[in-house]
């Protein structure tokens, strides 16, 4: 029997997946949960073996939910379930430590087949969010987004120009954007690599292969 623990602020949506699911035969849900933070402390007193995530939810998202989670012992499977396909978010999510990403709308089968897949340490992504991972590698850019999936795509590009050595009043100037804004940009990009000067930045840029021109 698989464990499942439902994680989602929408009432409504947990209720529907609770009649999506309580009738197959090797799934039993053990617990719901309306945040992220919730989500945290009823998977260490349930222990499920799966827990279905939703991104957006209040006290904790459900990044920073499945990456608790994934530090915890036993460790529960993460599925990402939710409205949310751009590629920072799928990224984010693949980073934490998610081992599947479906969108909402997915159909019962495709649900269910995650769920089991998941439990049995398999990784699994609806259609459509794996035909994004594959053409953004093929693209060639996977390897920094995937360094820093947490950065947007103008954040990637003042962080490649500060690998590069360009100062905020060059950056500003080739971008076409204030001065005000690369130094929001720059703020954030410290704050999401965890840095608190350009020196320690540019290190981790150039270790991921941003810059090296």
């Amino acid at each position: 029997m698989i464990r499942l623990l439902i994680a989602d602020d929408h009432p409504a949506f947990r209720r529907g997946l609770e009649l999506m699911l309580t009738d197959v035969d090797d799934i039993e849900i053990v617990g719901e949960a309306e945040t992220g933070q919730r989500a945290v402390e009823l998977a260490e007193q349930l222990t499920p073996d799966v827990v279905l995530m939703d991104l957006r939810m209040p006290d904790l998202d459900g990044i920073e939910a499945t990456r608790r989670l994934c530090r915890g012992t036993p460790t529960p499977a993460i599925v990402v379930l939710t409205m949310f396909e751009d590629d920072d978010s799928v990224f984010a999510a693949m980073r934490a430590g998610a081992r599947g990403y479906l969108l909402k709308g997915a159909e019962q089968d495709e649900i269910i087949r995650s769920v089991r897949a998941a439990a049995s340490g398999e990784a699994i992504f609806g259609p459509e969010i794996a035909e994004r991972v594959i053409a953004h590698f093929a693209s060639g850019s996977g390897s920094t987004a995937a360094a820093f999936p947490s950065l947007t795509d103008r954040e990637r590009d003042v962080l490649e120009m500060i690998a590069a050595g360009k100062g905020n009043a060059t950056i500003a100037h080739e971008l076409r954007i204030s001065l005000k804004t690369v130094r929001n940009h720059v703020s954030h990009i410290f704050t999401k690599l965890q840095v608190t000067d350009r020196s320690a930045a540019i290190v981790k840029a150039r270790e991921a292969g941003l810059g090296g021109n």
